[in-house]
């Protein structure tokens, strides 16, 4: 699924990233240092990893195709929420599968560099954030850095990874949907490599071939084999810090830089994804859960008291997950009124069923 020594010549465009790194390093105070991972499964030039970090609570069976669960989070508020809420579903789609359930450990990588208080209910990896200012004020960039930590320090038994977010409810159990090579993923309509070419042509140089060869994806929800992770992960660091001080690609994909990142790091790799439609929906526009395994809430659900959507317009009645990044949801959220889509009725349900049992919920 790499390429192995291959791939020095077109990851030479993110080196001059990984020397940027390098300077930075050398003048911050944070307990990094440069250097190249003693692994062989890596090929790019990244931060030495800092020692220590916490190590995944419980046993997993080992099996070729049971993939673990990883969700990148800070402390605060927000995330901690989401985490629980995406957490409590985990564990009941898992047990409702049963034995046969290729549905393996779950780690939340915690990059705030400290365990919090919800270590214990939440299987955790404390991971080290970039250092201060590296990102730019894009928080979402220690996210590869936090995968390149734990893949290299965690004992992870599966030989797949899920990557997900605190955002997800997982709606039913989650079957292996990588196979023959070929990661899993889900395709997002604003993720247009075609679009872009000149763009992404920087970090995807035409000699490995069409700009089509870069999937229409971001880093989450995509199932990939954990080697293959191995080595896209510096990439995606990398590639993701490159992008962040090139002004012209850094206003090209805003807020989806990161995604854009791992899609190219991906490719590089020689690592493509079959895309799922079915993998997840995201209320208010997808309107029916059907047979879909995921919940994505990114978007705000607005709706006036006869089930009419007001997107853009602060409804009369809403669910936004942005309505709470100082303080959690509290329990028995109001349910829409009729008319509003079974996409989101289900969502509400759903959340409040888990904050209905989770300790201590609000406190």
């Amino acid at each position: 699924m790499g390429c192995g020594g291959t791939l020095f010549y077109p990851l030479l465009i993110t080196l001059s990233v990984a020397l940027i790194t390098y300077n930075i390093l050398i003048s911050s105070n944070a307990p990094l240092k440069q250097g190249f991972p003693s692994s062989s499964s890596y090929d790019d030039p990244v931060i030495q990893l800092p020692r220590g970090g916490s190590r995944i609570r419980g046993n997993n069976e080992h099996n070729r195709r049971l993939f673990h669960t990883a969700v990148t989070a800070s402390d605060s508020v927000y995330n901690t929420w989401q985490c629980r809420v995406m957490y409590y579903w985990f564990k009941k789609a898992k047990a409702s599968a049963g034995p046969g359930s290729e549905m393996g450990g779950f780690t939340r990588i915690l990059h705030n560099g400290k365990p919090d208080k919800y270590m214990d209910e939440i299987p955790t990896f404390v991971a080290q954030p970039l250092p201060s200012g590296m990102d730019q004020g894009y928080v979402v960039l220690n996210r590869p850095w936090a995968f390149v930590q734990w893949l290299q320090q965690a004992d992870i038994k599966e030989d797949y990874v899920l990557m997900s977010e605190p955002d997800h409810v997982i709606v039913k159990p989650i079957p292996n949907l990588a196979k023959d090579g070929f990661g899993a993923a889900f395709p997002f309509f604003y993720i247009e490599p075609k679009k872009y070419e000149k763009v992404l042509r920087k970090y995807y140089p035409e000699e490995r071939g069409p700009v089509t060869n870069i999937d229409p994806i971001g880093n989450s929800p995509v199932i990939v084999g954990k080697e293959a992770l191995k080595k896209i992960a510096p990439t995606w660091m990398n590639v993701s810090l490159a992008m962040k001080k090139d002004p012209e690609a850094d206003k090209a994909f805003g807020w989806v830089l990161e995604m854009y990142a791992y899609a190219v790091s991906s490719a590089l790799h020689g690592v493509r994804n079959v895309l799922h439609k079915d993998f997840m929906i995201q209320p208010p526009w997808d309107k029916e859960v059907g047979d879909k395994y995921i919940i994505h809430y990114t978007y705000g659900c607005d709706y006036d008291m006869k089930g009419h959507l007001t997107y853009g317009k602060k409804g009369e009645w809403r669910f936004d997950k942005r309505s709470y990044i100082k303080s959690p949801p509290p329990k028995n959220l109001t349910m829409p009124p009729p008319g509003v889509p079974q996409s989101v009725v289900t969502l509400v349900k759903m959340v409040n069923e888990a904050t209905a049992n989770l300790p201590d919920w609000g406190s």
